[in-house]
């Protein structure tokens, strides 16, 4: 089953009207994109990109999504490569384009830089570049370059509503619940042989860390969901912050289960077993969506001199 096949599921079970979040809907969306993403990361990150679509649109009173249709988010910028928008039009190059030569029919596409539009990618002026996609990790969902030549565009809000809401950071952690899917995916050899009784002192000291590095990862997606679905009138600070805690977590668990998931078991699942490389070649791809530790500086620039007692 080719990932474009295996979304359609995955998108029916997406909670995304009448309203993106809340009454749990925030816990279970993460939980099918964590589901997802421990059997197929591709489908996990089209998926989620999907979501945040269907959200955006809500959230700034964009157009209707068809059924059976399938969003992208193409927002990534390049020095060498930008889209700008005139009366309604939309014409440029955009890189790294998930879904683009897929399963994607529509897109939110930034232009100008701080400005969103809705595009059918039907439209005459799209033209796909599919070949320029060269590691061997998320290509199901590969990210093509897009040119857009005078491609009809609805935009969407006003010019920076993209960024300058709550839901921007709402949608990076659920980025985080795909990465998790994808460690507990990439951990289960190791938790198996933990089962059958084929692991030494040191790889049950791997396995022990592993579970216990989820289990933290596991608990910040909980309580995130769980204030998402309860805090209507999030803050957009809040919600920064939320989102940086929660991606240093759960990426620290990604690290931990491809790691020790490799120094436990040598080179034989690897070697052997083509789903689980492909699963480690995936996960390497996707978490680098992350800025590592230009994240962690930000976060560090947004904790209080007087954080209060974590318990309390």
């Amino acid at each position: 089953m080719t990932p474009a096949e295996a979304l359609r599921p995955v998108l029916d079970r997406l909670r995304t009207d009448p309203s993106p979040r809340g009454e749990g809907r925030t816990r279970h969306n993460f939980s099918v994109l964590a589901a997802a993403a421990t059997e197929d990361l591709d489908v996990a990150r089209l998926a989620e990109a999907h979501l945040d679509a269907t959200t955006i649109l809500a959230e700034l009173d964009g157009p209707a999504v068809p059924p059976g249709s399938c969003w992208g988010v193409w927002a990534a910028e390049s020095p060498t490569a930008s889209v700008h928008a005139r009366e309604g039009r939309l014409t440029g190059r955009k890189p790294f384009c998930s879904g683009a030569a897929g399963p994607c029919t529509h897109a939110l596409v930034t232009a100008d830089e701080h400005r969103l539009f809705a595009v059918d990618l039907a439209d005459a002026g799209v033209t796909v570049h599919a070949g320029e996609w060269q590691a061997l990790g998320m290509r199901g969902s590969a990210a093509a370059t897009v040119d857009l030549d005078d491609v009809a565009a609805t935009e969407i809000g006003h010019t920076g509503a993209y960024l300058d809401r709550p839901g921007f950071w709402h949608g990076a952690v659920a980025v985080a619940a795909a990465w998790f899917g994808g460690a507990v995916g990439v951990s289960a050899p190791l938790r198996r042989a933990g089962r059958e009784g084929r692991l030494d002192a040191h790889g049950l000291a791997h396995l022990g860390a592993v579970d216990a590095d989820l289990a933290a990862a596991r608990s910040m997606l909980r309580e995130a969901a769980a204030v998402l679905d309860g805090t209507p009138d999030d803050t957009v600070e809040a919600a920064r912050r939320r989102a940086h805690r929660v991606r240093a977590v759960v990426e620290s668990a990604v690290d931990s289960a491809l790691s020790r998931t490799g120094r436990a078991l040598g080179p034989a699942p690897l070697a052997r077993h083509a789903d689980h490389a492909r699963r480690v070649a995936d996960l390497e791809i996707y978490v680098r969506q992350s800025h590592a530790e230009r994240d962690l500086e930000t976060l560090g620039g947004l904790v209080p001199a007087d954080d209060p007692d974590p318990l309390s």
